[in-house]
């Protein structure tokens, strides 16, 4: 078992024929995450720190991973950190980073050092590539049948897209479960129109945030980041597949990706989801100075139900976007 910080080349891993295991999905889904960021607040973590890092110390700790990827440059800045309480406490940790800059030669170059460490061949891992893209495309039909035929629930789209990152821990397993709710979606009665949102951020660290939505009559039909998870762009190498993922480069690059697909899913209103003491909130000014549509900015902190204050301003911005339509 593997565990890594975020999405990194899956493929390296099922070459290998290790268990991939995304942190991040086995943190938000424990039955307890505010026990786990309490528990690395008494080993000593800062309360201004980001929550997921605390939640992916914790996580790893419980679980008894022994060996962890981290992504070094891409994602979080608090992962050096991160990484070094984890080897004070016997984890080992390989470091991966995405290059700034996107060049193929720098990421190539990462590919084949994790590769190596893994002892496969980029040959074996481009096998794995085309395996996997077969459940890849399976879920990007899912994503599809949300915003195109309106059968599946925003909520439902991001849930299969954002486990892609590490298959659930078995490809095998996962696909099972993508071919058994495509039958059933595919049956479905298109849903009713209602407005239609985008979501652009991390996932979200809260609960009940796509349900919200729906029962005012608002439905997310882009979750921007865990499409990106997916891999959502024909490509013929692994180098290439990971130099047009777009989430850990910079914001141009994502914002690119976002207006194109804004405009060919005809989205009235944009959620833009930061978490409380990330880096990225400063991208926010960004943001909203590029794209010309409403955009609400929401703020998370902790795992937990959505809270009022939020509601409150979420039921605002989609009476607003609903006085806006002709």
């Amino acid at each position: 078992m593997v565990g890594f910080t975020t999405t990194i080349p899956l493929e390296i891993l099922i070459a290998a024929g290790r268990q991939p295991v995304d942190l991040n999905n086995i943190f938000i889904t424990d039955p307890d995450p505010q026990g786990l960021i309490e528990e690395a607040e008494i080993a000593g973590f800062p309360r201004n720190i980001c929550g997921w890092i605390k939640g992916l110390y914790s996580v790893a700790l419980r679980r008894g991973i022994r060996e962890i990827i981290a992504v070094t440059e891409g994602d979080c800045s608090n992962t050096k950190a991160l990484m070094e309480v984890l080897t004070l406490n016997g984890i080992s940790t390989i470091p991966f980073a995405y290059p700034y800059d996107r060049t193929p030669a720098t990421l190539a170059h990462e590919i084949g050092k994790l590769a190596t460490h893994f002892g496969v061949s980029i040959e074996q891992c481009e096998a794995a590539r085309k395996q996997l893209a077969g459940v890849r495309q399976k879920v990007h039909e899912i994503d599809r049948l949300c915003w195109e035929e309106n059968r599946v629930s925003g909520g439902e789209s991001h849930y299969y897209q954002v486990c892609t990152s590490d298959m659930n821990g078995c490809v095998e397993s996962f696909e099972n479960e993508v071919d058994a709710f495509l039958a059933e979606a595919r049956q479905r009665e298109p849903l009713g129109q209602s407005l239609r949102l985008a979501y652009i951020g991390v996932p979200p660290i809260m609960t009940g945030l796509y349900e919200a939505f729906e029962e005012m009559d608002a439905r997310v039909v882009f979750n921007e980041t865990q499409r990106q998870f997916s891999m959502p762009f024909a490509v013929d190498s692994l180098v290439e597949q990971y130099r047009r993922y777009t989430y850990p480069y910079d914001i141009f690059t994502r914002l690119d990706d976002i207006e194109q697909e804004l405009a060919r899913r005809q989205v009235d209103g944009l959620i833009h989801y930061v978490q409380s003491f990330c880096f990225r909130q400063v991208e926010d000014l960004i943001v909203r100075k590029r794209l010309k549509v409403p955009i609400l900015t929401l703020e998370g902190d902790r795992p937990g139900p959505l809270d009022a204050r939020t509601r409150i301003r979420i039921e605002g911005f989609v009476e607003m976007l609903k006085a806006r339509k002709p």
